[in-house]
Parts: structure tokens; sequence; C-alpha cells
């Protein structure tokens, strides 16, 4: 017992943070870094293309809709192949790794985001836009002004749901060798060749600590308090 606890405590700066103090961050500092990034991005590009679906009901809105059923309908593990593949083609250099894979969760994540976006604006009562179009405002102001703000609040539970599907599908990013923390736990058991259970039991638990930990985070967030008008 005890030599399954010295593995992973006599590698556990490896497994946290990489090669970080040699400028390759690594672990679980790379996931969340990854993490962080395509959120970033998937999320202001999917609620930007439901805001598009939503304001342009014809032809834009079924191609919207073809292009998300083709992302969603794909194995992301094949969305990180084309990418990695692809991007040095179009960009004519290699791009890093964790960028090439970043990009592949953002690209995945924003059809998702899309969705549920979309929805949760066609949930609303159709009488909002009907009183606020009678009150003098633009098709694109009753989105942004009236409509989008209730929405995106309503969909923060589906946003919470994608953003810790977004933290596990980093894991992913070890078919193409990224140094993210299922990739050093692969190295390190690699390296010692002895107790892969307590390695990847760890990986595990960091995962679940990581998840909950978000999930707990934003659920604060919701709670917190308005501030007083002045």
């Amino acid at each position: 017992m005890l030599a399954n606890i010295t593995v992973i405590t006599d590698n556990l700066d490896y497994l946290l943070v990489g090669r970080a103090a040699q400028g390759e961050p690594g672990g679980v500092l790379l996931s969340l870094l990854m993490t962080v990034g395509a959120g970033l991005l998937a999320f202001p590009g999917g609620i930007l293309l439901a805001c598009c679906a939503w304001r342009f009901p014809g032809w834009p809105r079924r191609v919207l809709f073809i292009w998300a059923e083709l992302i969603r309908g794909i194995p992301l593990i094949f969305v990180i192949f084309w990418l990695w593949f692809l991007l040095p083609w179009l960009t004519g250099s290699n791009l890093p790794g964790a960028v090439t894979v970043t990009l592949a969760l953002a690209w995945f994540t924003s059809a998702s985001v899309m969705y549920s976006t979309l929805a949760a604006l066609n949930a609303l009562p159709s009488g909002q836009y009907e009183a606020a179009l009678s009150s003098g405002f633009s098709s694109a102001g009753i989105l942004r002004l009236v409509l989008l703000p209730q929405a995106l609040r309503n969909a923060i539970p589906s946003y919470i749901g994608l953003l810790i599907a977004l933290l596990k599908d980093t894991s992913l990013a070890f078919i193409v060798n990224v140094p993210e923390l299922t990739t050093v736990a692969g190295q390190v058991n690699n390296r010692v060749q002895v107790y892969p259970t307590a390695l990847f039991i760890f990986t595990g638990l960091v995962y679940y600590l990581l998840c909950s930990l978000l999930e707990l985070a934003i659920k604060r967030w919701q709670r917190r308090p308005l501030l007083p008008a002045n």
C-alpha cells in the first residue's frame, strides 16, 4: 500500500504541472489550460451561432444545423485527428499539439452550445417578442436586450454539463501525445512499470475532483447575492 502511494508522491509534480519549469506545462495544469482555452472559444462562438440561427430562419439556419449535426455525429477523437493533419496543411506550419487539441475541442463543443442556446431561446414565451416588437425594438435589439439574457440564464445547467464534459474530453489528447493528465499518467506508468492501478485511480480521482469543484464553483456563483441598486 505504501509503495502505491509512493509512486504517486514521487511523480506528483510531473502529474500536476508537467515540465512547466522548462516552459512546457503538462498534467493537470495543461488539462485546465486546454479546458479554459476551448471554453473561451466554444461558448461565445456557439452562442453567436445560435443567435444567427434564431435571427435568420431560412437557409442560414439549415446550413448551421447541417454543420452542427455533422460535428455532433462524429466521434471527437476523429475531429482531433482531422485538425492534427489538416491545420499544418492549411497554415503551412506545425501548431503546438495542445493548441490543435484545444481548437478541436472548441469546434466540437460549439455545436452543442449552439443547440442548447437555441433551445433556451425557443423556450421563451413568444409574447415577449411580440411585446418588444410593438414597443419599437428591432429584431436584433429584442434578441440582444430581451431574449438572450433570459435564455443564457436558463441554459446555465446545460452549460455546466458541457463544460464538465469539455474538461473530461481533454483526456483524448493522449491520442496525439499531448502531455495532459492522462498522457503523463501513462508516461509515468510506462517508466516505472509498477502499480498502474494506483496511478490511474489517482488520475480518475483528480478528474472527479476537478469536475466537482467546477460544478460547485458555478453553482455558488449562481447563488451569489445581487448588488443593491443605487
